[in-house]
């Protein structure tokens, strides 16, 4: 597993997390249905974590987890060769660069000689494909003699492979059995399918020392695949539509965390699972950019500002300490102009605010403002 990246009260690690985006095909029943149909014409995979995790239990998340030094090794290289080659793998031109603050120590995960291991970038990517697979039983593979490069459209899984329960074990215990798992299968991680999206840093919070630097991507499916969730990490799932999403967080049937809230609202603007893929394709080169929220207690709330948001201060005092304010929040956001904000008021109730502008060809979240009946 990766050491810290930052020495002090809080523990860093880095990790990678994949949004699945599936086309929707499954007939609708005779019986007419309760409610009307979401608008989005397709699917996000939601993994319910085991109460018992220490991080985040109970929540509904993306597939992810922690970057391993098997996700980096240098025996990648010839399992990628003869067909993809260092230094991009196909992957095209390295993306820029986004956001500066904070500065995180850059330590090495694995040893201290980084000759010969993979860019960041493709091991992020093959961290998420991986993790994908642990807990979900999804294998985001291709043959290794398929050319590299971004599919033309959706793409689909691979058919989960005889013993798929075993080398499930076998990559759990130790992480460079996956490497041998796509030996066995003759594939790779099809690490070209997935696209950069956002980056997010756990913000500071009394009491809570395990924080993340993770990288979100976002591969679009044609169909969904079958999912088999671990039953350690994972207890359960289920495939939704962006508003299905936020309607079952608001009727507090799911708990979404405030960042997974944010990226359900922000691909609530996308109509289509094509729309979403061409997006995906023409703002491959933008990069992705990467935010540590910063909380704000109020008198009677919370708020977690995002860069942009007129009180937003990059100031790195905030990777170990919070704003506070003896002001109530609707005080707070009578008195401001430029959001970029999630107030939370509950557990199960969010409000997001943005009036700043997107960046780098990518969308915010349209103003998510809950009805006063929930509070």
């Amino acid at each position: 597993m990766s050491s810290s990246l930052r020495p002090g009260p809080s523990r860093w690690r880095r990790a990678a997390s994949i949004v699945l985006a599936s086309g929707w095909t499954h007939p609708e029943t005779a019986t007419p249905p309760s409610r009307p149909p979401p608008a989005e014409g397709f699917r996000l995979l939601l993994l319910q974590r085991s109460p018992h995790q220490g991080f985040m239990p109970g929540a509904h998340v993306f597939p992810g987890g922690v970057l391993d030094a098997a996700d980096r090794s240098a025996d990648w290289l010839g399992l990628f060769a003869p067909y993809h080659r260092p230094p991009r793998f196909g992957l095209g031109p390295a993306p820029f660069s986004r956001a500066a603050f904070p500065s995180l120590p850059d330590t090495d995960d694995h040893n201290a000689d980084n000759t010969g291991t993979l860019p960041e970038d493709v091991a992020f990517r093959i961290c998420a494909v991986r993790e994908a697979f642990e807990e979900a039983g999804v294998l985001l593979l291709r043959p290794r003699t398929s050319p590299p490069g971004p599919a033309p459209g959706p793409g689909l899984a691979l058919e989960p492979p005889p013993g798929l329960a075993a080398w499930r074990a076998r990559v759990r215990r130790d992480p460079r059995h996956f490497l041998r798992l796509c030996a066995h299968l003759d594939c790779t991680p099809d690490i070209w399918a997935l696209h950069n999206w956002s980056a997010w840093l756990t913000p500071f919070l009394r009491g809570t020392t395990r924080r993340f630097e993770t990288a979100f991507f976002l591969c679009c499916l044609r169909e969904p695949p079958p999912v088999y969730p671990d039953l350690a990490e994972v207890v359960g799932y289920q495939w939704s539509s962006p508003s299905e999403a936020t309607e079952s967080f608001l009727s507090k049937e799911i708990w979404l965390p405030p960042p997974q809230f944010y990226e359900v609202r922000r691909l609530a603007n996308f109509a289509s699972l094509s729309d979403l893929h061409r997006f995906c394709l023409g703002r491959a080169l933008e990069g992705l950019e990467r935010w540590l929220p910063i909380i704000l207690l109020t008198a009677d709330g919370m708020v977690h500002l995002l860069p942009g948001d007129e009180l937003y201060l990059e100031d790195s005092d905030f990777l170990e300490n919070l704003m506070s304010t003896e002001k109530k929040t609707e005080e707070i956001m009578k008195e401001g102009k430029q959001f970029h904000r999630i107030v939370t008021y509950n557990r199960h109730l969010y409000d997001i605010h943005v009036t700043v502008q997107s960046k780098y060809k990518h969308v915010y979240p349209k103003n998510s403002v809950v009805r006063k009946s929930h509070l």
